[in-house]
């Protein structure tokens, strides 16, 4: 009596176990889209006089 009820849970647990996960074909997720590889140009430098107003 005592196997009969370690049994139903156990076959719960595996019909469960069965039951999880996405069934069909294998599905890999997209390549994401490339960076944009072109830099911006650089702001040009002031002179050093330019900075500090005096």
């Amino acid at each position: 009596m005592r196997r009969s009820f370690l049994l139903l849970p156990f076959c719960l647990a595996i019909a469960a176990l069965a039951g999880c996960g996405n069934k069909g074909p294998l599905v890999l997720p997209t390549q994401p889209a490339a960076a944009s590889t072109t830099a911006k140009p650089a702001a040009p430098a002031l002179p050093a006089s330019a900075g500090n107003p005096r």
